[in-house]
């Protein structure tokens, strides 16, 4: 599945990833690949990128959007930063 995460100001990341994890307004979800369409609004947490079944990697995010769509993953956040 790819994974793009965008501010206003930059693209934190963009690739091919195993999933990923994000904290919606009602709680903790995640998409893997081949998920079906969907669209999300996030609050601010922790986001996990799956990049394998072992290797992760995370940022905290500011609230905003997820879509998800032909199994691509597009995460509109107001800020984010590696953790």
């Amino acid at each position: 599945m790819i994974l793009e995460i965008l501010t206003p100001e930059q693209k934190i990341f963009s690739g091919d990833v195993y999933g990923v994890q994000l904290p919606g307004i009602s709680g903790l979800f995640e998409v893997l690949d081949k998920h079906a369409p969907m669209v999300s609004a996030l609050k601010a947490g922790r986001l996990k990128i799956l990049k394998d079944k072992i290797q992760t990697v995370g940022y905290n995010i500011k609230s905003g959007f997820v879509e998800v769509l032909n199994n691509k993953t597009t995460v509109l956040v107001e800020g984010a930063e590696a953790v």
